[in-house]
């Protein structure tokens, strides 16, 4: 299977993190696409109130619902710090015939030469980019047949927002898909 592997902290999961793994998924190549949710450290956890656990259990209400999408807890086993080209070789280890792909937003594309082993994430693994706004993606044509623009819809939704919001008491609805915010009011989460 080809798997794409999209990292992030989804702190908490909104529905741009959706919307791009809903639209990669229905137009690329992929068999799967895993949404690896990142341990945070004690003292982020401290910081925000959220547990990592939270932030899983919000990544499994989304992905359940997206075709060919799922929740992994993989980097939670890893030892840490965990640098992407880790996981990467991690993941090949533990499912030696599978091929994966790292799917990254332009924001990190930019900054993608101070990557641990950026060009070796390319060369055996592949990068697709998905756009942000204010983010030019170039591609040099020395590895432009293993990095691929995503034509995929710009959503300006972050999760600083959606932290900001709940913690001045302001809706969420529509930040965040409904069970998101269900749990996220359930558990009280964000709200210092």
């Amino acid at each position: 299977m080809r798997i794409g592997i999209y990292g992030g902290s989804f702190n908490p999961i909104h529905t741009g993190h959706a919307i791009i793994a809903n639209h990669v998924m229905s137009h690329s190549d992929l068999d799967a696409l895993w949404l690896m949710v990142a341990p945070h450290n004690p003292l982020k956890e401290a910081e925000y109130g959220v547990s990592s656990r939270d932030r899983l259990l919000m990544t499994e209400r989304v992905s359940r619902r997206l075709a060919g999408v799922e929740t992994s807890a993989f980097e939670f086993e890893l030892p840490r710090p965990s640098y992407t080209i880790n996981t990467l070789d991690a993941l090949k280890e533990r499912f030696p015939d599978d091929e994966f792909v790292l799917l990254i937003g332009a924001d990190n594309w930019v900054v993608w030469n101070s990557w641990k082993e950026h060009d070796r994430i390319i060369s055996d693994y592949g990068v697709m980019i998905y756009p942000r706004l204010g983010y030019d993606v170039i591609i040099p044509d020395s590895v432009s047949s293993r990095v691929t623009l995503v034509d995929a819809p710009v959503i300006e939704v972050s999760s600083t927002i959606v932290r900001e919001r709940v913690a001045s008491g302001q809706s969420i609805e529509f930040y965040v898909p409904a069970d998101v915010a269900l749990y996220i009011e359930s558990h009280g989460l964000y709200k210092h």
